[in-house]
């Protein structure tokens, strides 16, 4: 049965999406199966594994609010092992529709995903910088979450409210939901404030911070622009070494 992990920070700009499709890509270059859920209406998950979004029929809108199959609205990619569910702006519109639902509402997505669980190793799920009803449904059909914090100032404000949201689902919804990791990203070691960021977060967190450390790179900014996880546009950067490190440490922790 695969891995449902929802990458999850209700805070923009903290490498969500870069992780979702780098971490993706990394795990089928290591021979997994692997699907992302873009579960954003900005579709940046989507576009940047070289899907035009404007011209799809059936994403994951469909999945949600019409009930078509997942298999229908799965897409392969230029990796080999990697498949998207794409996104729509449409999804925007998900959140009020799916207010009407009467019961379950907060299960949807889990309904939707446990179609398809079988057919993967990993299933990524790129939630949207909210905590609105769609990564609500993200996390109760996640087995577990990453959480992205970027070495830079107020890394840490609006954790405590994600962890507090995430306490509750684990309550009311979704009782296995673990938190697989905090991932540091954009970290640069010549900064002293991004030095003291990566050392608070181990202080709060422990061992539950990935030992790897994304670092800025110049071309995992640059690969989303081509479509391009960062393995294919430049296998020899720092950015490719990075999210293949951390792919096998999830591959790592997993086994045991």
């Amino acid at each position: 049965m695969g891995k449902i992990i929802a990458i999850a920070n209700q805070k923009g700009g903290v490498g969500k999406t870069t992780t979702a499709i780098n971490l993706a890509a990394s795990l089928a270059a290591l021979d997994k199966k692997v699907l992302v859920v873009d579960a954003d209406p900005q579709a940046n998950a989507s576009s940047g594994l070289s899907i035009n979004v404007k011209d799809l029929e059936k994403t994951i809108y469909e999945c949600i609010i019409n009930g078509i199959d997942p298999n229908e609205a799965i897409l392969s990619t230029e990796v080999p092992n990697l498949s998207v569910l794409p996104s729509h702006i449409d999804l925007v519109g998900a959140e009020i529709q799916m207010v009407n639902i009467s019961q379950n509402r907060e299960k949807v997505l889990k309904g939707v995903l446990e179609k398809i669980r079988n057919n993967y190793d990993y299933i990524l799920i790129d939630c949207s910088p909210s905590l609105g009803l769609i990564t609500v449904n993200s996390l109760t059909a996640a087995d577990s979450v990453i959480i992205p914090v970027q070495c830079e100032y107020f890394a840490l404000e609006g954790i405590s409210k994600l962890l507090n949201t995430i306490k509750i689902i684990k309550s009311k919804l979704n009782p296995g939901l673990e938190i697989e990791g905090f991932l540091l990203t954009m970290y640069d070691s010549r900064l002293r404030l991004a030095n003291q960021v990566y050392e608070e977060v181990k202080k709060h967190f422990g061992g539950m911070v990935f030992t790897t450390v994304i670092q800025r790179n110049i071309k995992l900014s640059e690969a989303p622009s081509f479509g391009q996880p960062v393995i294919l546009y430049d296998p020899e950067s720092k950015g490719s070494y990075h999210h293949i490190q951390l792919a096998k440490e999830l591959i790592e922790k997993n086994k045991k």
